[in-house]
């Protein structure tokens, strides 16, 4: 099968990816094979072509996000899951990933794909949409969140969780360069935008909120945005961060009632823990329900053929891309 692999141990970088010829995997125990039909691009798949990890054998095929049909089933997979399944799910960096046309994958991750919902659609809602989800359906405590702001509304997971928030009746701010404010504006909805090239974040908060703070905030973007998040915080708020943790004192976070959390989505899978592994799959198929439904925007902004997998991730890398990009393997 044709795979885009890092060939060696000593190769990193986008321009180490190569496109080359692997063995087709068979199912280990637990697993299901998938033809690949779709697979989401994602930050973290360019920053893993850089950095590598201690787990990795090589070649090793990159890839975290991915949507397909079941081919063949393992031992001890549950009999739920069958041969022609339309499943997605988001993988184990650990192991070899799904820029390949066929895809070793353990079945807990796994979500069965409504019909009226493309591959493509499918694999754009894994790793950026099942992060928003836990940024808002699973980390905060929402019964007193009126008011939420939301780092990098024009990125995949800030403009899922717009979305996610403003369903469950809050109003949201979201930041964003100028450039991308015509693009929020038109597809993520926010209650407000916040261009933070032009506008001071803090002030623009203390406006929006009366100059209580927010009782929410979601960082999408550095540990050191998320130290500046800590004084934007309203008593007893919130803030849940995906990238970095920020240093806070115990009087700090006594005096303001504040609590933090992290998501580490992927982390589920080297946890050790069932409960969270098999809530990959349980949220995957809450937002590809939310799609069918009409609820949820994807915010896929392109669909590349695979001959092109790996310029998008230069668009990934170089920063170009708003929503999300998915590459089609059936193009």
């Amino acid at each position: 099968m044709k795979a885009y692999v890092i060939p060696n141990e000593h190769a990193r970088g986008l321009d180490a990816i190569e496109l080359a010829d692997m063995p087709t995997p068979a199912p280990t125990p637990g697993h299901v094979l998938i033809k690949v039909h779709a697979v989401g691009l994602n930050p973290v798949d360019y920053k893993l072509a850089e950095g590598g990890n201690e787990n990795w054998t090589y070649p090793h095929i990159l890839g975290l996000d991915v949507a397909g049909e079941i081919v063949e089933i393992g031992e001890g997979v549950e009999d739920t899951w069958k041969v022609g399944m339309r499943v997605a799910g988001h993988g184990d960096l650990r192991y070899n990933g799904c820029f390949a046309e066929y895809v070793n994958a353990p079945a807990y991750e796994l979500a069965l794909i409504p019909d009226d919902v493309e591959y493509t659609t499918a694999a754009g809602l894994l790793c950026s949409a099942l992060t928003a989800y836990q940024t808002i359906n699973r980390k905060p405590n929402l019964n007193l969140v009126r008011t939420a702001l939301v780092h990098g509304g024009s990125g995949a997971v800030g403009g899922v969780a717009v979305q996610l928030a403003k369903m469950h009746g809050i109003t949201v701010f979201t930041t964003c360069s100028t450039r991308n404010v015509d693009y929020v504006r038109e597809h993520v909805h926010p209650d407000a935008i916040i261009d933070y090239r032009t506008q001071d974040v803090d002030e623009r908060v203390r406006e929006l909120t009366d100059g209580r703070g927010a009782d929410l905030i979601v960082d999408t973007v550095s540990g050191e945005e998320a130290e500046r998040d800590l004084g934007r915080l309203a008593y007893n708020g919130q803030l849940v961060t995906i990238v970095d943790v920020p240093p806070v004192s115990a009087a700090q976070m006594f005096g303001g009632a504040m609590s933090i959390d992290v998501v580490n989505l992927g982390g589920a899978h080297a946890s050790g823990n069932p409960m969270e592994q098999h809530d990959l799959g349980t949220m995957a198929s809450d937002v590809l329900s939310m799609v069918s439904q009409g609820q949820l925007d994807p915010l896929i902004t392109g669909v590349l053929p695979f001959s092109d997998l790996v310029e998008g991730l230069h668009s990934l890398a170089e920063h170009k891309v708003t929503g999300k990009l998915v590459v089609d393997f059936d193009a």
